[in-house]
């Protein structure tokens, strides 16, 4: 029997964090990466930071909380002078919600300083730690990050580029970097590209980003995404490129396009918003539904709600209202409490849904228990129907590269076929989009997503967890096996 207690947040997939650096002689850097910061807050809402090298040190700042409520004084950003910086935005999933894991991380040894951005996640990262423990390194911080940054200072290179070019056969994952010494900006991708980089241009210099929503923010033009496995420098004589790990194909989450990036961000050449609209139009095909209005769970499904909509040939209705000004770390001490929660940030408009059967649009279901409130929450608002369409597959099995899912036991569909799904979420019917239907809709090659946390196979093998079925295996050694285990 499927049974979870109620969570804010804990219903949703939630991406690690978001990177930022920018290489910009004669602008505002601090101020710059500050607008950019904002631009991905969605993607990491626990800690920020900003660390600026003016050429011959580096200086940080960096807390707990909003961009804003870090960088609420603006004396912080005033102090950070310079020509390079990067920034961080995070969510925790490897390490815990501390400020020692904030980022950006400074870092000196021999051969100067070094500061490091990172998002995503190292499976074989406690192995490393340990190791170099062993050897005498000393960390102060519980992320993956920190051990990167021992790697390169255990290098042996006086050469940063080199030093980098040494240290990233060593680990494996899903990652981007930005790394900033004094005069130089490095942005690194992982050989499978899970995680996404870009590079833009400003008039005077180079940003690299996560999202290219933080282009637009900042003035700069949309250059091209780092692919799989490069390196780029960035210096004083502009930027070059390298391959320094064989690229071993574009495994891009495909949380990215579903849930994860905003709208109006570009991705493989995809604009988020239209490959979203497409999604829906898609899952209406598979699931056509007789109701009166379709409406979205804000904010990451309207998209997909618009696309189900024309399709159905109904009307796109604003069904919910979010309230966005609810405070990150609410207090839900009881039950009744927590029962309240879901109507804090969410509200039924029931002049739009009374005596009406309703198409819910969703973006996915990890663990059913947010779905189960919303949908009871329309019936209360006087919904006569309420059917459920999901704009992705069926989430079956844990993430280990960077994204916060429950284990799988915890997982709604790892539990229920999509008849018993809907019947515990209260739904009158209940529709997943196909893999294949996705995986058409975004437009992009089959082979060029991970989507492992639908079909348990893996792009990069996890430890030694004896569950692991990487994908094109010839042979099926047991996919997601259920084993919940968590890097």
């Amino acid at each position: 029997m499927w049974k979870a207690d109620i969570d804010l947040d804990g219903d949703k997939m939630r991406e690690e964090c978001g990177v930022f650096g920018i290489f910009s002689p004669g602008s505002d850097v601090a101020q710059l990466t500050y607008y950019g910061l904002y631009a991905l807050q969605h993607r990491g809402q626990e800690s920020a930071g900003i660390a600026v090298s003016n050429g011959k040190t580096i200086r940080g700042e960096k807390g707990m909380g909003l961009v804003s409520e870090v960088f609420n004084d603006t004396s912080k950003l005033q102090r950070l002078n310079g020509d390079i910086a990067v920034g961080h935005v995070r969510y925790s999933t490897t390490g815990s919600s501390l400020l020692v894991n904030a980022q950006p991380l400074l870092v000196r040894y021999r051969n100067g300083f070094l500061s490091i951005v990172h998002n995503g996640n190292l499976v074989n990262g406690g192995e490393l730690r340990a190791e170099l423990e062993d050897g005498g390194s000393i960390f102060q911080a519980t992320t993956d990050s920190e051990v990167i940054a021992h790697l390169i200072a255990r290098s042996g290179e006086k050469d940063i580029e080199a030093a980098v070019k040494k240290a990233v056969p060593v680990i494996r994952g899903a990652y981007t970097f930005i790394l900033m010494t004094r005069d130089k900006l490095i942005g690194l991708r992982d050989p499978k590209g899970i995680r996404p980089l870009s590079l833009g241009r400003t008039a005077s210099g180079y940003v690299l980003a996560s999202e290219t929503c933080a282009f637009d923010t900042v003035g700069a033009e949309f250059v091209r995404d780092i692919k799989p496995g490069e390196m780029v420098v960035i210096d004083a004589d502009g930027v070059r490129s390298e391959q320094i790990a064989e690229s071993e194909g574009n495994s891009l989450c495909v949380f990215e396009f579903i849930y994860f990036a905003r709208p109006d961000s570009n991705l493989e050449g995809r604009n988020v918003h239209m490959a979203r609209k497409q999604l829906g139009r898609r899952l209406a095909q598979e699931h056509p539904v007789e109701a009166d209005i379709v409406t979205g769970v804000p904010d990451s499904s309207l998209s997909a709600a618009s696309g189900v909509a024309e399709q159905l040939g109904l009307p796109y209705e604003m069904g919910f209202i979010k309230n966005k000004y609810i405070g990150r770390t609410f207090i839900q001490p009881t039950q009744q409490i927590r029962d309240l929660g879901v109507k804090l940030k969410l509200n039924p408009v029931r002049q739009i849904v009374e005596g009406k059967r309703v198409v819910m649009v969703d973006d996915s279901i990890v663990r059913g228990t947010t779905s189960k409130h919303i949908i009871q929450m329309l019936r209360n608002a006087g919904a006569k129907e309420v059917h459920v369409l999901i704009s992705s597959p069926p989430v079956k099995c844990s993430c280990f590269y960077g994204i916060d899912t429950s284990a799988t036991g915890e997982l709604i569909a790892a539990q229920l076929d999509v008849p018993g799904i809907a019947k515990a979420i209260g739904a009158d019917s209940l529709g997943f989009l196909s893999e294949e239907g996705m995986v058409e809709s975004i437009g992009l090659a089959k082979n060029g997503f991970c989507t492992a946390c639908f079909s348990g196979c893996y792009p990069i093998k996890i430890g030694n967890c004896r569950h692991n079925k990487l994908m094109n295996d010839e042979e099926d050694n047991g996919g997601c096996g259920g084993c919940g285990i968590h890097i």
